[in-house]
């Protein structure tokens, strides 16, 4: 099978998608798959969902839905009442968005039909639309947050578990771009990966990186496998770092969530971290992901 990504241009239906039971009401995803390969993507549930790969289908063949900025304006046009997430479940600015321009598109059209905007993205390629996300978080009053996540600054763990994205550490030089130009950016230290970037020391590097690119919030999220990639994630876990294999049949053993005793001391050790570098709590990672109780007592101090 090639490795180079093949595109696919269709039409959608609509843009915006509701969301319930998230801090937004709406979601905008001008893509389908991503060439980022996140290892850990949630989305590559989707994929199982609608009888596509999980893996290098998710990973290299993308939908480009190209009529996506007419349909969205003529849904903004109904001023539809609420926030909108863009890139809830693809990077809405992964390599291609160089060639289409739909996620810069959108953004055009929320500043003509204002609603508070926030944008997921582990790109560096963002920082084409500063002047643009400038306009649009006046236009918004301060409504627009950019939360770029950042897992790890680990290159080992970075190459393997993230092997299309841009190293870390451009992340946070395109985050500290944004600030430069008044924007609110922060980072998602999300997904915690158990045992590769769940120690305090893999977490205080992220968080000192955020807090010297002035970063306005720092947010975590314990890492969720649920049915349709657990399969998937687990064999990734054998072939790249197979001295783990155990601790995480252990871990998940009881569904796709992660012990609550195992998120609280995350939440302990996090929240001292932010601490530590004066980083603000005003954001949660809820928004990209949710945490939840295991269905059953835990039984499991990580040591791995």
């Amino acid at each position: 099978m090639s490795t180079k990504p093949t595109y696919r241009e269709v039409e959608c239906a609509s843009a915006l998608n509701r969301v319930r039971g998230m801090p937004f009401e709406w979601s905008l995803n001008p893509y389908k798959g991503c060439v980022h390969g996140c290892r850990y993507c949630f989305a590559r549930a989707y994929h199982v969902r609608m009888d596509r790969d999980v893996g290098a289908g998710f990973d290299r063949e993308i939908d480009v839905k190209v009529n996506f900025i007419n349909v969205l304006r003529r849904e903004l046009q109904k001023r539809p009442q609420g926030s909108v997430a863009i890139g809830t479940a693809t990077d809405p600015y992964q390599p291609c968005e160089g060639r289409y321009r739909l996620t810069q598109g959108a953004l055009s059209a929320l500043c003509e039909f204002p609603m508070a905007v926030t944008i997921i993205t582990k790109s560096t390629l963002i920082v084409r639309d500063i002047a643009l996300l400038r306009r649009l978080s006046n236009t918004l009053e301060g409504n627009l947050r950019v939360c770029f996540s950042v897992p790890t600054l680990d290159a080992e763990v970075w190459r393997r578990a993230e092997p299309g994205t841009p190293p870390p550490a451009q992340r946070m030089r395109a985050l500290s771009m944004l600030r430069d130009a008044g924007i609110d950016a922060g980072v998602l230290c999300a997904p915690v990966l158990p045992g590769l970037t769940d120690s305090t020391e893999s977490l205080d590097q992220v968080a000192a990186a955020a807090s010297a690119a002035r970063a306005t919030f720092f947010g975590w999220r314990p890492l969720k496998l649920d049915p349709e990639i657990r399969d998937y994630y687990f064999e990734f876990i054998s072939r790249e770092f197979p001295v783990l294999s155990g601790a995480y049949a252990r871990i998940y053993a009881g569904g796709a969530h992660s012990p609550r005793s195992y998120q609280d001391a995350l939440d302990d050790r996090l929240a001292a971290i932010k601490r530590r570098y004066g980083l603000a709590d005003r954001y949660r990672a809820e928004a990209v992901g949710s945490r939840s109780t295991p269905s059953r007592p835990a039984q499991l101090t990580l040591a791995i």
